[in-house]
């Protein structure tokens, strides 16, 4: 997804050269795919849950997205600041919802049976927009902040989310995003315990690298997913299409993902067919239902 960010020029701010963990070939085709294959028979996915992220929808409302959310039997979601809520609920997500609306949306989620798991992706540009952040990340129940942080906030982000509990996912865009390469996220973990990644496969494919080779190099350190296929390995601008359609090995990262006893939610982000991706949505879940019974 596009970064919702209060500082959106950090974006072109260039960290120092970090060594990608690319592979010659396409995500299909690495080796890695047959080595994680035996390793299906270790680990757990009991821990795993599936989740939308609403970006998928953003096209709609909030209570839109959420009766789309609700039709694919998916009771999960990771939210973004600036979605217009709908439903006669006045404004968007975020902090500036007032405590009538956040108190009228906790109905509708409970109505629905579903739960804000996460939020994002956000680049706060200060600690008081990062507090005002844990604040409503606490009143809904969350797990995990999904964001880029400036890198002088890596200290005051790691102490914030210590102190509240919650725990803060780097996510990686294409290039020239500072933290495309999970060798630039695992810098922002050193001596930060409460901070992880939000691992977007779809992007590390399209940064040319390995989904399967970053998930090993973060290892411990994978708070959430972001689940979405593209068309085309190495190739930032690579379309996406619904996952297992494209050059992504999935089973390769389930399993991966269960020998490291993940214990998080995968977000199905589909960005495109934008106005008629419900359809598409069912197919992942499918998908996805029929991969992780065959690693029970």
């Amino acid at each position: 997804m596009k970064i919702i960010s209060s500082l959106m020029i950090v974006c072109a701010i260039a960290f120092a050269a970090c060594n990608s963990s690319s592979s010659t070939g396409g995500a299909a085709s690495d080796s890695t795919a047959s080595t994680d294959t035996s390793a299906a028979s270790q680990g757990s996915v009991d821990g795993f849950k599936l989740g939308v992220q609403m970006w998928t929808f953003n096209h709609f409302t909030f209570a839109q997205a959420l009766d789309k959310v609700d039709s694919a039997g998916i009771k999960n979601i990771e939210a973004f600041w600036g979605q217009d809520l709908g439903g006669g609920l006045p404004g968007k997500f975020g902090i500036d919802m007032s405590a009538d609306t956040k108190t009228k949306l906790k109905k509708l989620l409970q109505d629905k049976g579903i739960q804000i798991v996460a939020m994002g992706v956000i680049s706060p540009k200060d600690k008081a927009e990062w507090i005002k952040a844990f604040d409503l990340a606490k009143e809904f129940g969350l797990s995990y902040i999904t964001a880029e942080p400036i890198k002088t906030q890596w200290d005051m982000v790691d102490s914030l989310a210590g102190a509240y509990n919650i725990k803060v996912a780097i996510h990686d865009h294409p290039k020239p995003n500072p933290y495309w390469s999970p060798d630039s996220v695992l810098a922002a973990i050193v001596n930060h315990p409460n901070i992880g990644a939000c691992a977007d496969v779809g992007h590390w494919a399209r940064n040319g690298i390995n989904p399967v080779d970053a998930l090993k190099k973060l290892e411990g350190h994978v708070f959430g997913v972001h689940l979405k296929d593209i068309v085309k390995f190495d190739d930032v601008n690579a379309a996406d299409t619904v996952v297992s359609k494209g050059v992504i090995d999935f089973p390769a990262i389930f399993a991966e993902l269960k020998r490291q006893n993940f214990n998080g939610m995968l977000s199905i982000e589909h960005e495109s067919n934008w106005l008629h991706s419900l359809p598409d949505v069912m197919l992942t879940k499918n998908y996805y239902d029929e991969q992780i019974a065959k690693l029970k």
